[in-house]
């Protein structure tokens, strides 16, 4: 049932909580249907375009789901090139957000590579702010973050409540495994970045990404040597 359009932040809050525990267990597609058939059009899924797995999870129970896509301006070619196969071949709405400056914009305002001197600032302009904006219209967002991932991302629900914007974060590949992802791409011909295979792990923007080196997690390519381990979009 669709929840109601009155639904108070902390009724939200409560549903959400509530279907994590009650969805731990579930498949993939079942948290995703919980989702849409509770949320309808105003629940989206959010891509890194580092994979369409989530994206081709969630088309699987919503054919046309919105796909929200964030456009730094900093991505590599073969992140962009991701987005327009998935957009092409895949049954969803792919939405591009960008920022309100272009880089060269962000660069007369702030100094060359704000990335370099300041990456919270930067990930704050060119990130977390349009994901704010462009979320606006919808109570619900999927994600696809996993607990294996790195561990700041360990104890991920598949179902939370994203705090500080006041809307239910699904998260439904949550509790798989690399072996899981690798799987379901195989079974399925899910488009992937043509990066993963030329050794990176996990893909952001391009000045902020580098190669894995063997026994590291998936996420140590991203701000490698710094203390940074998330961009803020997920806390």
């Amino acid at each position: 049932m669709t929840i109601a359009q009155d639904a108070t932040a902390a009724d939200l809050k409560a549903l959400a909580e509530r279907a994590g525990r009650e969805l731990e267990d579930a498949p993939a597609t079942e948290i995703l249907r919980w989702a849409v058939d509770t949320f309808g059009e105003r629940f989206c899924v959010t891509s890194s375009m580092e994979d369409a797995v989530v994206a081709h999870l969630a088309s699987r129970v919503r054919p046309g789901v919105d796909v929200v896509f964030l456009d730094t301006g900093y991505h590599f070619e073969e992140t962009i090139g991701t987005r327009d196969a998935v957009d092409a071949v895949m049954d969803v709405n792919v939405i591009t957000l960008t920022p309100r400056q272009t880089v060269a914009e962000q660069d007369a305002e702030y100094g060359p590579k704000l990335h370099d001197r300041d990456p919270d600032r930067c990930c704050a302009l060119r990130k977390v702010a349009p994901l704010e904006e462009g979320l606006t219209s919808y109570r619900a967002w999927a994600t696809g973050l996993r607990r294996d991932e790195s561990p700041t991302r360990a104890n991920t629900p598949v179902v939370g409540w994203d705090e500080k914007r006041g809307k239910v974060k699904v998260s439904p590949i949550a509790r798989w495994t690399q072996d899981d992802v690798d799987a379901y791409v195989a079974e399925h011909g899910v488009l992937t970045n043509p990066l993963l295979m030329d050794g990176y792990a996990s893909v952001g923007c391009a000045p902020c990404t580098r190669r894995v080196l063997e026994g590291e997690d998936a996420r140590a390519g991203r701000w490698a040597g710094r203390a940074k381990t998330e961009c803020g979009l997920h806390g």
